[in-house]
């Protein structure tokens, strides 16, 4: 049965059909270029960009950073927002078309997206009790009076007499690690403790926004988002104008952008640099295959790649001057260097940096407010993508089951995520968040997207894949765009895999140092996913009829070599 012509709206509503189900659409463009950036654009961007930035040469870093965006990330981008566009179909079915030996990589992304939501959706819940609390005409991390604080508790702001030691903690860590994690009352991961209710509400109301922006589809989400990408930016553009006014701003500018040319040298910027560009833009989680099925059929994708990448490595550049003319400020204020106040990383450089240096700012309530209001925004729209990205896989994989049924399932699927998420709500949960950060999706999805671009490059072929990009654009990509994903984008994942599993640094938080028994769950975790990449293959292969080599002959041909392409008004036949 044809789907409605997608050039203009249908002539009549058609009646539902599990055996037809017609696909949502975009009702707008900017609802998909905005659902795209707010995925790609995340609290990753704030965190993680700056912190290695200046890690890894100030300005020398942005070199690689940039090279590895040209030959590695932006392609791969491209790539899979022209499968997902193409096809129609989510990362699951989606294989069947391009290879169907490799089906398992629908399922490896789709169990990786679940690991995620299992912590990323409780780093937004810390940040809305954190907004939550910014109600108040004193921020309650602004001082050391509190119930929660230790004799430890050092607070230097306004004051000329205090001595800042290795033992000394500010308000807002201990604000942070005694009142919102309450930490102290776990013994590690031996020892996580119960649940902290607070956090378990907040989770709660998390779940409820992400639920009623998924539920309908395309048409719900795509209006959320045109709040949740956009919001962020107005808070950076205020906070930057905040920051820029600061005293001592100036020396953490310097310290961001100073470049030090001789870390170009070294082997571990370039794979730094890598791995951001690829967890940055987010290919290989199926959102982008998700969220560009939804488009119409002769949208450029080309354009959209390019702006959409261009947008994201702008924003962490922005992010960088945000966070460091605050701690140019707080070097300023505790009478240190810049880079004793940039020791904190990840989640800390927002829970912890950030927050001290607003409790100190006139003004100190609305920027809190805002500040946290960002960062919820910021978390929520990359939610939205990775969840969209196992719904669309999984009703496309089952259509006879779940057509019509989207409501149930998310709800569903939201449930598991609420569940698998109760451990990183304890007392511990802070050490659950960051062994699940380090291993759910690490090397797994970077090799992921290696199989993916394997398996479309030099299986499906780069001419068929060039052939169809040209029946959606009207021209065929350039030679620069085929020899990055034939060659260059594969060598450089490849680079990066190796690398890091190669040098794995101790795992530690706060003064925490991670056991043995962990790191090996944690390897357990990243490889519970990928697991399931040759598991298929075996069975696909076992339960093809023929000798060896016939079902190979099969297993690596498209099952399905068209899109129904009657459905866009334009003549395709199967490319072979």
């Amino acid at each position: 049965m044809a789907e409605q012509p997608c050039l203009g709206p249908p002539t009549s509503p058609a009646p539902p059909n599990p055996r037809a189900h017609p696909r949502d659409k975009w009702s707008k463009k900017m609802d998909f270029l905005l659902s795209v950036i707010g995925f790609a654009v995340d609290l990753g961007n704030v965190w993680r960009f700056p912190y290695i930035c200046y890690q890894n040469g100030g300005g020398a870093f942005l070199i690689p950073y940039t090279l590895m965006a040209v030959f590695g990330g932006v392609p791969l981008f491209y790539m899979e927002l022209a499968l997902g566009q193409f096809h129609r179909t989510g990362a699951i079915p989606i294989w069947k078309r391009i290879c169907p030996l490799f089906k398992g990589i629908g399922f490896a992304i789709c169990i990786i997206g679940l690991y995620v939501s299992f912590y990323y959706n409780t780093i937004i819940a810390w940040a809305l009790y954190y907004f939550y609390s910014s109600f108040s005409g004193t921020l309650p991390w602004a001082s050391c009076d509190n119930p929660w604080n230790t004799p430890d508790c050092t607070n230097y702001f306004g004051k000329s007499n205090v001595t800042w030691t290795n033992f000394s903690r500010s308000p807002a860590e201990e604000f942070y690690t005694r009142k919102v994690l309450e930490i102290q009352k776990s013994g590690g991961l031996y020892d996580i403790g119960g649940i902290r209710w607070q956090l378990l509400l907040c989770l709660f109301l998390i779940f409820t926004i992400v639920y009623f922006s998924l539920w309908k589809g395309v048409k719900t989400s795509g209006k959320v988002v045109w709040v949740t990408a956009t919001l962020p930016y107005v808070v950076l553009l205020i906070l930057l104008i905040r920051g820029a006014t600061l005293p001592g701003a100036w020396r953490g500018v310097v310290f961001y952008l100073r470049p030090d040319w001789g870390k170009l040298l070294s082997t571990a910027v370039w794979v730094d640099a890598a791995a951001q560009i690829f967890f940055s833009l987010g290919p290989g989680f199926g959102v982008l295959l998700a969220l560009a099925s939804y488009n119409h059929f002769h949208n450029n994708c080309y354009r959209d790649a390019l702006v959409t990448s261009a947008v994201n490595c702008l924003t962490s550049f922005l992010s960088g001057f945000v966070i460091f003319t605050v701690l140019g400020y707080m070097a300023e204020m505790r009478d240190v260097e810049v880079e004793d106040v940039a020791r904190d990383k990840g989640p800390s450089l927002l829970f912890i940096t950030y927050p001290e240096a607003i409790a100190n700012m006139v003004g100190s309530t609305f920027f809190a407010i805002i500040f946290f209001l960002m960062m919820i925004t910021l978390g929520l729209d990359s939610t939205f993508g990775g969840l969209e990205a196992v719904i669309t896989a999984v009703m496309d994989e089952y259509p006879q089951v779940l057509a019509g049924r989207r409501e149930l399932f998310v709800l569903g699927l939201i449930t598991v995520c609420l569940l698998g998420s109760l451990s990183t709500l304890t007392y511990g949960g802070a050490y659950v968040v960051k062994l699940l950060e380090e291993f759910g999706a690490g090397c797994s999805i970077l090799a992921v997207v290696l199989l993916e671009t394997i398996a479309v490059s030099w299986f499906y072929g780069i001419q068929r894949f060039s052939h169809d990009v040209k029946a959606m654009l009207g021209f065929t990509p350039g030679l620069f765009w085929k020899l990055c994903w034939v060659a260059i984008s594969p060598a450089l994942l490849a680079f990066i895999v190796i690398s890091s599993l190669l040098d794995q640094p101790p795992l530690t938080l706060f003064d925490y140092q991670y056991p043995e028994w962990s790191i090996s769950v944690g390897f357990l975790i990243g490889a519970s996913s990928f697991i399931c990449i040759p598991l298929y293959m075996v069975y696909k292969l076992v339960w093809t009829p023929g000798s060896l080599k016939q079902r190979l002959a099969i297993c690596i041909r498209p099952e399905k070599t068209t899109r129904a392409p009657q459905a866009e008004g334009v003549g395709m036949a199967p490319v072979l």
